[in-house]
């Protein structure tokens, strides 16, 4: 009789685990040399119809766990070659201590990314976490020094689960300094409910650094191929500056709502569709936007006349850098289809992304070719192509498209 044996330890636990990847990301600008945004950036460079960008990233994914607690870090780091040569960027995106001495309850501490809201290209109600990028939503970011908490308890009622994570943020010198006003000690906290086939949460932050916040989001599948989501946020005493086409600043202070309402799809031809519509009521008005484009042609032509570049240089520093937010106005609609495998073609997903600012009617709209056929290894091309008429702003963006390609090795 044959006998068998087999190692424990390569199916015991490691207490160690380690991962990221290395990214070559390649890039091709053809420059809108005409439009406000140029001009701002580039006014005293010499005009390229075409520029490139080399971008090299490492980010490594590292955990230890012994017994009940866990230790996690995330460093990102960046290469870039563009029109002003190398530069080079390392970032501690997360670092953090998690411990979880019951299974109904953990506690964190550290520098984390929380991920709140479930809109896949916004989130009016992370409150607590840096902007996504809608043309690249799911990209690791850098989160903030909190220490946080999760209670969690199952039902067999109506009410499946419930969990409540209460989150302290200080705001210092150098600690969590780019969230808000310095000196203060911030207060968060997330509740969230299984009630039926439902998710819910109820979101708050109060503290000072930021007006206080509140706010609830929701996501349903209607069916196992359909779900749908939604986000609302209420900020009260919102501050925003803003210019006229003078140069003027005015301040106007009120309470804003912000929302979103989407759903995704799944066809049973393995086609995936995400609608999203968002409406940012932090967002500027079309007027205001359109001043402030006529500044800066102002500027410009100031400083083609002159050599005085003073215009220019208040146009880059006002509002608080708000008008150089990847969607600065107030009402936008994202649409996605992907269609994994076409023509049985494995490894396989081309999709396309279109974002559409519904309030002065310029667009972007991108497609992208995702292959992942060799192992540890993703290839994705991906063009850009933005549209718009003068003073809109996708029209008014710095470059007319973009070409890039994305090699990517997991290890």
């Amino acid at each position: 009789m044959e006998e068998y044996s087999f190692d424990l330890s390569e199916i015991e636990e490691k207490p160690w685990d380690i991962g990221g990847y290395l990214e070559f990301r390649p890039m091709l600008f053809g420059m809108d040399t005409n439009s406000a945004l140029h001009k701002l950036k580039f006014y005293d460079h010499a005009k390229k119809n075409i520029r490139e960008e080399y971008n090299f990233t490492a980010l490594l994914d590292g955990r230890y766990k012994k017994g009940t607690t866990e230790y996690r870090a995330v460093v990102n780091t960046d290469f870039r070659k563009s029109y002003l040569g190398w530069s080079e960027n390392t970032t501690l995106y997360e670092g953090y201590m998690s411990s979880r001495p019951s299974s109904t309850f953990n506690f964190n501490i550290g520098k984390k990314t929380l991920k709140w809201g479930k809109g896949y290209a916004w989130n009016p109600v992370a409150f607590l976490d840096r902007p996504k990028d809608p043309y690249d939503p799911e990209l690791a970011r850098e989160g903030f020094v909190v220490a946080s908490a999760d209670y969690i308890r199952s039902f067999d009622g109506r009410l499946r689960t419930f969990s409540f994570t209460p989150v302290l943020l200080p705001v210092y010198d150098h600690i969590n300094d780019d969230f808000g006003k310095v000196n203060r000690f911030n207060f968060a906290g997330k509740a969230y409910f299984l009630l039926d086939d439902t998710d819910i949460d109820l979101i708050f932050l109060t503290g000072g650094s930021k007006t206080n916040r509140y706010g609830m989001d929701f996501s349903r599948n209607i069916a196992t191929n359909f779900e749908i989501h939604g986000e609302l946020a209420f900020i009260d005493d919102y501050k925003k500056r803003f210019i006229d086409s003078d140069g003027t600043a005015y301040s106007k202070e009120y309470d804003a709502t912000s929302y979103l309402l989407g759903l995704r799809y799944l066809t049973k031809t393995d086609t995936t569709y995400i609608v999203e519509y968002f409406h940012d009521d932090t967002g500027f008005a079309e007027s205001e936007m359109t001043d402030y484009f006529s500044f800066i042609d102002k500027g410009y032509d100031t400083y083609l006349a002159s050599g005085d570049d003073s215009l220019l240089k208040k146009a880059s520093n006002v509002a608080g850098g708000s008008y150089s937010r990847r969607n600065s106005m107030k009402d936008y609609l994202y649409l996605r289809a992907s269609q994994k495998e076409p023509f049985d073609i494995l490894y396989f997903t081309p999709s396309l992304t279109g974002i559409f600012n519904l309030t002065d009617k310029s667009f972007s709209i991108g497609p992208e070719l995702l292959y992942t056929g060799v192992k540890n290894l993703e290839l994705r091309l991906r063009t850009t192509v933005l549209i718009g008429d003068s003073h809109t702003e996708y029209g008014e963006k710095q470059s007319d498209f973009s070409i890039g390609l994305r090699v990517r090795y997991f290890f």
